[in-house]
């Protein structure tokens, strides 16, 4: 039986305390963290992180990550403690980082994906942390949308995505980052980067003297044959309704490409995503921050990629910023909501 979706108030304890009994006794409860909405549940209990995959319409060959709200609470979860690790948490934990280490036999298979690794991370959220320690365990949470889709950055996303699907959504606000995670797996002889996000290449060079980049995260997505080994290697992500062409290349080329592609007769019917600083003056143009405002871009995009929802087009183009800081996570979510719709403007 569907239920009527409550939006809660997550600046009153008892909002918290009504959610976390409800994760406690095996539901699902919409989260705020610092990079986008989560769908939570018990990471331990096998029944209540099914639910997530049903709900979400998610792969069950996909993994999700664990969230906990002290570092001591990685030993409810890990097996083998790299020693790098202590230096990672205690840099970037807690913060939008997701370490991958060797799980230990107190994880459901159904976290993993059947893999030896666990995900985990610490979010800087407040109020994750306080549920989190509310209800005394790890909560398995992967972004609270249908799979596919855009994720979530506001309360009101998910609200429009999962209502009458879970009981509540814990509202915090506006998400800072609006991007997922950096996923590094330390699991191995040397780091490697799963997945781009919040923590930065450049900052992970500061504590790690050798770390590289999984091809994939670079490329697009995973191929069939392989499991993923992260959440968001290897399937279409972040992306709208209507069919999207990532633009690469430098930003006045591929402004000038929108602009040849707005002014072609079908320019009713496309859309585009662009920088505030080359955006052509159309009701069609949406824009996410200026050129090197990567910040800004994060924080903007899913949002920017909703809207194109309620649009009545049939294309979209979108600018790709310099894949640098966290310019490459921004990147690299476009690429993926784009499949292999990529062109490079030279």
């Amino acid at each position: 039986m569907a239920v009527k979706t409550k939006v809660l108030n997550a600046n009153d304890m008892e909002n918290i305390r009504v959610c976390a009994d409800l994760i406690k006794s095996g539901g699902l409860v919409a989260i705020p963290t610092e990079t986008v909405y989560g769908l939570g549940a018990n990471a331990l209990d096998e029944k209540a992180v099914a639910r997530i995959f049903v709900t979400k319409g998610r792969e069950s060959d996909n993994p999700l990550i664990a969230h906990i709200a002290d570092i001591d609470d990685v030993k409810l979860l890990v097996g083998e403690i790299p020693e790098v690790f202590n230096a990672l948490a205690s840099k970037f934990w807690p913060g939008p980082l997701t370490l991958v280490m060797k799980k230990n036999d107190t994880v459901p298979d159904i976290v993993t994906a059947g893999l030896d690794t666990v995900a985990v991370r610490m979010p800087s959220h407040p109020v994750a942390l306080e549920l989190i320690r509310a209800c005394g365990c790890p909560i398995a949470a992967p972004s609270a949308n249908p799979s596919g889709k855009p994720s979530p950055t506001k309360a009101e996303h998910v609200l429009n995505d999962l209502d009458s699907k879970i009981p509540y959504i814990l509202d915090g606000g506006d998400c800072e980052v609006g991007v997922e995670s950096t996923v590094l797996d330390i699991s191995g002889n040397i780091p490697q980067i799963l997945r781009p996000g919040g923590v930065t290449f450049d900052e992970l060079k500061t504590m790690l003297q050798d770390v590289t980049v999984y091809k994939q995260a670079e490329t697009g997505i995973e191929s069939e044959s392989l499991k993923p080994r992260s959440p968001g290697m290897k399937y279409r992500h972040y992306a709208p309704k209507a069919p999207m062409t990532a633009l690469v290349g430098k930003p006045e080329k591929t402004a000038e490409y929108i602009k040849s592609c707005l002014c072609n007769g079908k320019g009713n019917n496309i859309a585009a995503l662009m920088f505030d600083d080359y955006a052509l003056d159309n009701p069609n143009v949406i824009t996410f921050g200026s050129s090197e405002d990567y910040e800004t871009q994060a924080a903007r995009l899913y949002d920017a990629l909703r809207t194109f929802d309620d649009m009545a087009i049939t294309e979209i183009y979108a600018q790709v910023p310099e894949e640098r800081d966290l310019g490459y996570a921004v990147a690299n979510r476009i690429k993926k909501a784009a499949g292999d719709n990529i062109i490079t403007c030279t």
